[in-house]
């Protein structure tokens, strides 16, 4: 599985919408919940739909309007609306708010007068009429208008239906715990947005903005507020979304990828969620689900790049798919190239890379992952895969290079970091040593005995560090010295081998016997043959089958 290596930061099999209502509600609902920026895409989305009142859409769009800051705009909203129907009072609202904020307050309380003209006689009606315009004054200037906002509300209290002395309309009391929430009276809001819940079980916004409250201090309140909105309207995409982030932001992952496969289904959901579950089906090992999900995405969308990443990502996981990953990241490189929007995060580059260069597409992958460099020099990983690609090129050298960047770029470089770094740098010395470029070669030695000194800074508690610091004196001293120059740096670094626990071996196993060769050729040169055969034996101690081996220590004492 290729993610150890990159990682730090259901309806999948048959990807097909319901077909749940598309009209000017679900942005309305989203309006009133103060997400905006959505709100304007669905009523933009939805407004030629069967179903959708297109005054009211005019309205909602006419407020958002108001919100970013465009009142030419937004009073053609209103205008269009009233044009669509006349009889609908809110696009009256809408133009008293525009009044009120070009300081034309007669104006807007003819506007206001012309709204409650066109409201029957429901008291409900009437009730959430007096809060808008309410509204209309509190978002003009909450405090120049604060007399004509309370006048507003109370009006909204005597209209409202009542149970007992208590009003009813929902409108009031999430109207009371915006308030509320502006005057960081959280505790107070939350019991207005309950009894919004209490009297309209419906208001979908009162639960969202209830669930808002709690999500970061006691996230399971928020949760069981969104289960609650559920139940009564579970085809609310508003209720469907808020349910998931608040799953995620709760940190119940499995939880949040099953509510987001639940809500991708809604016609009514956004792009960027639909990246969003991506992303958990990635992250939480379901790979196969994540590559059906991004795999029907890309039937619906060919040039859906997200889609294309995740498609990728999750078959990179998965042993079956192995032969379809060249063609899939070179498409993702052709479709990165094409468009500058397309941009690739760190695990693509390293993926991608990873690919291409175990499959002998070296070049791709250095050209990518020397373009990951290029846009962010500080991440320190582009540098190791990159050396690592290098390795795989058999250019030691340019490994060696490569790594350094990796190493000045971690903050606190560890003893794997430079014994990795040693052996790179070693490598390329030997690299440079066969092409006959002894001043590279040296210089490269001089890194690699370097970086093995900072190892061994770190910890003696290992040859390895050592062994390549004998190396290194055999290929840098004079030929008559060859055969003796490793002789106290290998007899330092057996003696570490040799105190290793007996399980610790293992691995510098193969070290331990170039040492134990080198040495008994040594004492062999120098006519000590009983200490020549107590290394040549510890040799055999390592390696007994080695009958080649065996036979020519046997040889010696005969």
């Amino acid at each position: 599985m290729k993610l150890k290596h990159y990682l730090a930061a259901a309806l999948i099999a048959g990807f097909s919408p319901v077909a749940f209502a598309q009209s000017h509600v679900e942005g309305m609902e989203y309006y009133r919940a103060d997400q905006f920026s959505n709100a304007k895409e669905l009523l933009q989305r939805n407004y030629n739909n069967p179903g959708t009142d297109k005054s009211v859409s005019e309205y909602y769009l006419g407020l958002i309007s108001l919100q970013e800051g465009n009142s030419a705009e937004a009073k053609t909203h209103f205008d269009k609306g009233v044009s669509i129907n006349p009889e609908y009072a809110y696009n009256y609202v809408g133009l008293g708010e525009l009044a009120l904020k070009n300081g034309q307050k007669k104006e807007a309380e003819n506007y206001f007068k012309e709204a409650k003209s066109r409201v029957g006689k429901d008291k409900n009606d009437k009730a959430s009429l007096d809060i808008a315009i309410a509204r209309a004054y509190y978002n003009a200037d909450p405090t120049l208008y604060a007399k004509e906002i309370d006048k507003n509300v109370l009006q909204a209290q005597k209209d409202s239906p009542k149970q007992g002395p208590a009003y009813t309309n929902a409108d009031i009391y999430l109207f009371e715990g915006d308030r509320k929430k502006d005057l960081k009276d959280f505790g107070g809001a939350g019991n207005q947005y309950e009894m919004a819940t209490t009297y309209n079980p419906n208001a979908t916004e009162a639960y969202v903005k209830y669930a808002e409250l709690f999500t970061d201090v006691n996230p399971q309140y928020a949760i069981k507020m969104l289960n609650n909105l559920l139940s009564v309207n579970p085809e609310s995409a508003l209720g469907q979304r808020e349910l998931a982030k608040a799953y995620l932001n709760a940190k119940q992952y499995k939880e949040a990828s099953n509510q987001y496969r639940k809500y991708v289904n809604n016609p009514n959901h956004f792009k960027q969620d639909e990246n969003q579950l991506s992303y958990l089906l990635f992250v939480g090992g379901d790979y196969q689900d994540g590559y059906d999900f991004a795999s029907n995405l890309l039937k619906q969308n060919p040039n859906d790049f997200t889609a294309q990443r995740f498609q990728f990502m999750n078959a990179a996981q998965l042993p079956n798919l192995k032969d379809q990953l060249v063609p899939l990241a070179e498409a993702l490189v052709v479709a990165h190239k094409a468009n500058p929007e397309n941009k690739f995060a760190p695990i693509d580059y390293n993926l991608i890379s990873d690919e291409l260069a175990s499959n002998g597409k070296q070049g791709e992958a250095e050209e990518l992952l020397n373009e990951a460099i290029s846009n962010d020099p500080t991440n320190r990983d582009y540098y190791k895969q990159l050396a690592l690609v290098y390795v795989k090129d058999q250019n030691l050298a340019k490994a060696a290079d490569t790594f350094q960047g990796y190493i000045d770029n971690s903050e606190n470089p560890g003893y794997n970091d430079y014994l990795q770094l040693a052996t790179y740098a070693f490598y390329g010395g030997e690299q440079k040593r066969s092409e006959n470029d002894i001043d590279a070669a040296n210089g490269f030695y001089q890194k690699s005995n370097d970086a093995a000194d900072k190892a061994l800074a770190i910890t003696k508690q290992y040859p390895k560090p050592v062994k390549i610091k004998g190396d290194i004196a055999k290929q840098t001293a004079p030929a008559e010295e060859v055969n003796s120059a490793a002789v106290p740096l290998y007899t330092e670094g057996l003696a570490i081998f040799e105190a290793l626990p007996e399980q610790d071996r293992t691995r510098y196993n193969s070290d331990a016997k170039e040492m134990y060769n080198y040495m008994g050729n040594y004492y062999l040169d120098q006519k000590d043959l009983d200490t020549a055969l107590i290394y040549f034996n510890k040799f055999l101690e390592i390696d007994p089958n080695n009958e080649g081996y065996r036979k020519f220590v046997e040889g010696l004492t005969k």
